[in-house]
């Protein structure tokens, strides 16, 4: 049967049997196919693509951030490693003062203390969750797996147009560190795609890093060259303590599975939203015949906003940290309650008034990896917003979170600051599963709009039979019950969408680069990048001789002597 897209995909796939990789940057994907091809595992392979990926995007992600990585080893094994940032020890529900309680503006405080500077800094989880992960499951030594980073600082890497675009959308911010603005402008001008960015204090860090691991942050040098400067600069002071590093844990949490049309969809748990909320909405889904609706139709599009608009109100009613907020995990995620939200599709949107609603920056990356064995991960990790904090402590190279701006900063909130807190996250790194076996993994960043753009990733996969190079490079919508945002190739539903209700936003791209790896059988994997951002795929293929295979054939070996 011919089949008409509204779309043309602007990337290729790569298969292998070897293992594959996908990340963000092309570095971030050399780097683990560089452990792949070293005889290390899926793990070894993320853990260098992240470090890498610490100084090819260092405006999206750092050691000094937080994230999620979803592990499924080749023996079924399958955990989380949550290492999200968490409000520090000396971090109270009144530290900041809130400018507005209009939703625009509501995470908004004076001064942007909770967005800018050493007041924005959170605890940050990142290097310990990657340390720890590659203790348990990692092959490599670990100084093997961090080398690959260290030559991306020292030796330099090509400024690309998507990382020049970040520096130029806070230029004023970040030409007001010193330290920060050595790093962005050494000649005095922003840096322009094409010219070499090199870090030498960086590499540095990650040297130290090779030796200690986990430990040059969490008690070490790194540690204390990073409470030092949340009390020096012209930024506000900061409240992270030596203690707050040192208390620190990565918690490995069981992940949620979810069913859709004979396959199993697996996803973090709270304080993530991907889990309950993907398998809320898929639940919904899986009442209505969504191939037959075809991609991309007025009826299909609307029944998809509806969706994500009901699991948004489940969202903001119960989403938070587990140890601070009882969130009904079996009740979200049960078939009947699907059927009764499912009550709730609407036949004709109706605009409703914006709700207050806590923030995430889509600024983030997502790598998918997986081995010849069978092991994979998906694994989503950040900074916050673009460069974080938007400051370098000295003679380290570390750009440090600004996690604190994802609090509300009123008192008595939900979303409260409260010492040892987390925040809920929309990252979404998935797994899905057919009869035991790998499917799909696949992940995004994005903000907000993670989760609801992952289902969308699925629903193309799974019910209109998009490729995987299709299925990523689709275009998307997003609501919470408002404006309905569409992409560009939508625009031919527009009219129709609007008479079902809905106020059409066209926007240039909904979230950012997913990434993703299909599992073909036989061994066989392909993976696939999009086109909103450097997304990069590496497949292996070949290998090493068959044992036994030394010499040409008209040469004998050579004979001891006496």
């Amino acid at each position: 049967m011919t089949r008409t897209l509204p779309f043309t995909c602007d990337k290729a796939p790569a298969s292998g049997s070897g293992g594959v990789v996908v990340t963000n940057h092309p570095l971030g994907t050399a780097a683990g196919s560089e452990m792949l091809a070293a005889g290390g595992n899926a793990v070894d392979a993320t853990v260098a693509a992240l470090l890498t990926l610490t100084v090819v995007e260092p405006m999206m992600v750092g050691i000094a951030g937080g994230g999620l990585s979803h592990v499924r080893m080749a023996d079924s094994t399958n955990v989380v490693f949550d290492a999200l940032s968490s409000a520090g020890g000396q971090m109270q529900p009144d530290m900041y003062r809130p400018v507005s309680d209009e939703p625009a503006r509501y995470m908004e405080t004076e001064g942007r203390c909770s967005m800018l500077g050493a007041s924005a800094v959170a605890v940050p989880g990142n290097l310990r969750g990657w340390c720890d992960m590659h203790r348990r499951f990692g092959k490599l030594p670990f100084a093997d797996v961090v080398e690959p980073a260290i030559r991306a600082a020292s030796r330099g890497f090509t400024v690309t147009h998507y990382l020049a675009g970040a520096m130029n959308e806070f230029a004023g911010d970040l030409l007001a560190d010193p330290a920060m603005a050595a790093l962005v402008a050494p000649k005095g001008a922003l840096m322009s795609p094409g010219e070499r960015m090199v870090m030498g204090d960086y590499a540095e860090t990650l040297r130290l890093i090779q030796r200690e691991g986990a430990a040059a942050l969490y008690g070490g040098a790194l540690g204390k060259a990073l409470v030092a400067r949340m009390a020096t600069g012209d930024d506000h002071a900061g409240f992270l303590t030596e203690a707050d590093l040192t208390d620190y844990r990565a918690v490995e949490r069981t992940p949620i599975t979810g069913t859709y049309r004979g396959y199993q969809v697996i996803g973090p748990p709270p304080p993530a939203s991907s889990g309950v909320h993907i398998t809320q909405m898929l639940n919904m889904l899986e009442r209505y015949d969504v191939r037959a609706m075809g991609f991309g139709t007025a009826e299909s599009l609307h029944l998809m906003a509806e969706v994500i608009r009901l699991a948004f109100v489940d969202r903001r009613a119960h989403s938070g940290d587990p140890a601070f907020v009882d969130v009904p995990v079996e009740r979200l995620t049960s078939k009947a309650y699907a059927a009764e939200c499912a009550s709730g599709i609407r036949n004709a949107a109706s605009l409703q008034a914006a709700a207050a609603q806590g923030y995430e920056s889509a600024d983030t990356t997502h790598l998918t990896v997986a081995d010849k064995d069978g092991n994979i991960v998906t694994a989503t990790h950040t900074i916050n917003g673009l460069f974080g904090a938007r400051f370098v402590v000295p003679e380290t190279g570390i750009i440090p979170n600004n996690y604190m701006m994802n609090f509300d900063p009123r008192p008595g909130k939900a979303l409260s600051v409260v010492p040892g807190k987390r925040v809920p996250t929309s990252m979404a790194p998935m797994i899905v599963m057919k009869d035991g076996a790998p499917v799909y993994a696949l992940g995004m960043p994005g903000g907000l709009r993670i989760f609801p753009s992952i289902l969308q990733g699925i629903v193309n996969l799974l019910d209109h039979g998009l490729t995987l190079q299709e299925a990523v490079e689709a275009p998307r919508i997003w609501t919470q019950g408002q404006e309905l945002e569409v992409e560009k190739p939508f625009l031919p539903q527009k009219e129709a969408l609007e008479a079902l209700g809905h106020r059409v936003k066209v926007m240039p791209h909904i979230g950012g680069g997913m990434n993703a790896i299909a599992f073909e059988g036989n061994g066989r994997m392909t993976g696939a990048a999009c086109w909103r951002a450097d997304g990069t795929v590496a497949a292996l293929g070949g290998g090493l001789a068959k044992p036994g295979v030394r010499f040409w054939p008209d040469r004998a070996p050579e004979q001891k002597k006496d």
